[in-house]
């Protein structure tokens, strides 16, 4: 069923990125990219553009460190993009915030200065509020609905929501199922996050989550949460497995609980005005690679879940398997909140509808 779905993937994301960059282009451009669009399956990786493109390079920032699943996703997809423009197409990555923290970068590409950046879906519900959707909690029934849905026509409409906002979508990243993790306390069920203060990230979405939940939310930057956890400024957060262990917080936090209250995409978003400026062929390019980067990614993401959770459990990690349904009863407010957002609701419907 992953075959399948990565396969829908990869074809969808292609074919509705080239669509709407002939919008972008005048028509004797416009008859090339739809041929390259047609061309660019899996077994022939839009190969035959090369020859009609010209050089260019890009710059993507991300906070992540270079040994994160996800940045191996970004780092593959420089790889194939420079592959299949024959070396005119360059990406030049620069990971561990060193061109500033999510929002810092973001910011960054809306104005052109850097062309591609990662981010949480989360934060991009501030310039399109559908991405709300993505925050919400329980709205896939497991990791195939999740993986199924993004892959629908209804995402890749929603990648160029955000073009009058400065930055189109290209394609997401598994994040992984997140879940609660404290100093030492196990989250058996909502009642337990009582006078907790969590960590979330700087999303309206978690904020309202975690209030309906019981806990107290706490926003602030992932690069803070270990410290504010050793000092006690929050008793816990939330996130995958791999937080653990790639950012250490297994060293201060012991209790992690699987209630998987959301499966949040990271998404890989490039600058409209840089977007706009390329032929159809280095988009055909760059939304192909985009596509085949994620099926690259999921494994390597489903593999360092596996390394994390061993790791972590010598780091002294416990790990715990809480009962969803008490979770799921306690946020329904939060989705009826949300469905009142007629783009909210719409993407919700689709999700719903592939369960």
């Amino acid at each position: 069923m992953k075959k399948s779905l990565l396969t829908a993937l990869s074809l969808s994301t292609l074919i509705v990125l080239a669509a709407c960059g002939n919008d972008n282009v005048n028509d004797e451009n416009e008859s090339a990219n739809t041929d390259g669009g047609n061309n660019a399956t899996e077994e022939n990786n839009g190969n035959n553009n090369t020859a009609n493109v010209e050089s260019e390079s890009f710059r993507l920032g991300h906070n992540l460190a270079e040994d994160h699943p996800v940045h191996l996703g970004l780092a593959n997809f420089a790889e194939i993009v420079e592959e299949e423009s024959g070396g005119a197409m360059t990406i030049e990555i620069f990971p561990n915030a060193v061109l500033g923290d999510e929002r810092e970068v973001l910011e960054q590409v809306q104005v052109g200065g850097v062309d591609m950046t990662k981010v949480s879906a989360g934060a991009l519900e501030n310039f399109s509020s559908a991405y709300s959707a993505f925050s919400l909690p329980y709205v896939f029934a497991d990791e195939d609905h999740f993986f199924e849905s993004m892959a629908s026509e209804a995402v890749q409409d929603l990648y160029m929501d955000t073009e009058d906002e400065g930055f189109i979508g290209l394609t997401w990243y598994d994040s992984g199922a997140r879940s609660f993790y404290t100093r030492d306390t196990p989250i058996m069920h909502p009642d337990d996050l009582q006078g907790l203060r969590i960590r979330v990230m700087d999303s309206q979405t978690q904020i309202d989550m975690l209030e309906a939940m019981g806990g107290a939310p706490t926003p602030m930057p992932y690069g803070e949460i270990y410290t504010a956890l050793q000092q006690g400024v929050v008793d816990g957060a939330e996130s995958n497995p791999t937080a653990l262990t790639t950012g250490q917080h297994g060293e201060v936090a012991k209790a992690f609980s699987f209630d998987e209250h959301t499966r949040i995409p990271d998404m890989l978003v490039m600058s409209s005005s840089t977007w706009n400026g390329l032929s159809s062929d280095q988009q055909d390019i760059l939304s192909d690679a985009a596509a085949r980067s994620t099926e690259y990614q999921i494994e390597v993401w489903a593999d360092a879940i596996d390394e994390a959770m061993e790791e972590a459990e010598e780091m002294g990690v416990e790990f715990y398997y809480p009962e969803q349904e008490a979770f799921f009863e306690a946020v329904q407010p939060v989705h009826e909140k949300y469905r009142e957002d007629e783009k909210i609701a719409t993407l919700l419907d689709a999700f719903e509808a592939l369960r």
